[in-house]
């Protein structure tokens, strides 16, 4: 099969296509003809040898396609079935990948949409989990016009939760419409938040990792109502809880997603999309910052 790989670290050029071996699905996992790949800040961090260390490295965790293998026990979908999920080997950005966990693209969806999902969807619930965002909380969410926030904005105001989100005033109609009530971020955005919400909020996510941390426990009234998903070394100065994963993912939102979405209550994001062979061009638009919503690799 044709992959996208690199060997050495650098800029994108060292991006290449290259054959691999077909992966075989194991108990429990589906191989797909994937369709759809998405690509993230992750990536790019890897190419930079910012994060794993070994070469060569394959890419990507999030994809969409047709299931054309299943494994050992699999009894949930079938050969030919339309499936969204994670690559746990991380080498989604491909033509034949295994997923594992996986769940039906909602039928309004197209392959690009749903890969666009998996990444976002799992850490804003995951972060929601954690936070024990409920009915009647005050939530506020710093960076809340990226695929993550308006995920999690989303998901916080499907449990009858208050958000207000930080975001740029050019995506302030966007969060309205989502349910949040905007506010600018950048300096005297806690008096703004005030304003807002002259009690503080009862809880506050960080997924911009853009230094606030201490301005959110003020609001939130303590580190142990604030939670980051993007900012290590600042959890550890202000004590803020941290989850990049490893206290156990919400893979439930995968199944539940679709629910969500054919009933109007979750808009998934934007998507800008390239084809598998121009995966270095996908790199520079989003390291340039100038692409809004998900970036996406077509294959096939």
């Amino acid at each position: 099969m044709k992959a996208a790989r690199f060997s050495a670290f650098g800029d994108p050029d060292v991006l290449g296509i290259v054959d691999l071996p077909d992966p075989r699905p194991g108990p429990g996992q589906v191989r797909i003809a994937v369709r759809a790949a998405g690509v993230g800040a992750g990536d790019w961090r890897k190419r930079r040898g910012l994060l794993d260390q070994e070469l060569p490295q394959t890419l990507g965790h999030e994809a969409a396609g047709v299931v054309d293998e299943v494994g050992e026990g699999v009894t949930d979908v079938a050969v030919g079935d339309r499936v969204f999920g994670f690559v746990p080997d991380g080498a989604a950005q491909a033509e034949l990948a295994v997923l594992a966990p996986y769940a039906p693209i909602p039928p309004s969806l197209g392959f690009a949409g749903a890969a666009a999902l998996p990444g976002a969807i799992e850490t804003a619930m995951r972060a929601l989990d954690r936070l024990g965002v409920a009915r009647g909380d005050t939530v506020l969410v710093n960076g809340a016009s990226g695929s993550v926030g308006s995920a999690a904005v989303q998901f916080a105001v499907a449990r009858g939760a208050r958000v207000i989100g930080t975001a740029s005033a050019a995506n302030h109609a966007a969060l309205r419409a989502l349910g949040a009530e905007p506010v600018a971020y950048g300096d005297g955005f806690v008096e703004r938040v005030r304003q807002a919400a002259p009690d503080g909020v009862d809880l506050a996510l960080d997924v911009a990792g853009s230094g606030v941390l201490a301005e959110l426990v003020a609001l939130a009234g303590g580190a142990e109502n604030v939670l980051t998903v993007a900012d290590v070394t600042g959890a550890r100065e202000h004590g803020v809880r941290f989850s990049r994963g490893e206290d156990g993912r919400a893979v439930h939102v995968l199944a539940g997603i679709g629910p969500l979405i054919e009933s109007g209550g979750f808009a998934p994001p934007s998507v800008t999309t390239f084809p598998l062979a121009a995966v270095a061009q996908a790199h520079r638009a989003g390291e340039s910052g100038r692409v809004r919503g998900k970036l996406v690799l077509l294959v096939g």
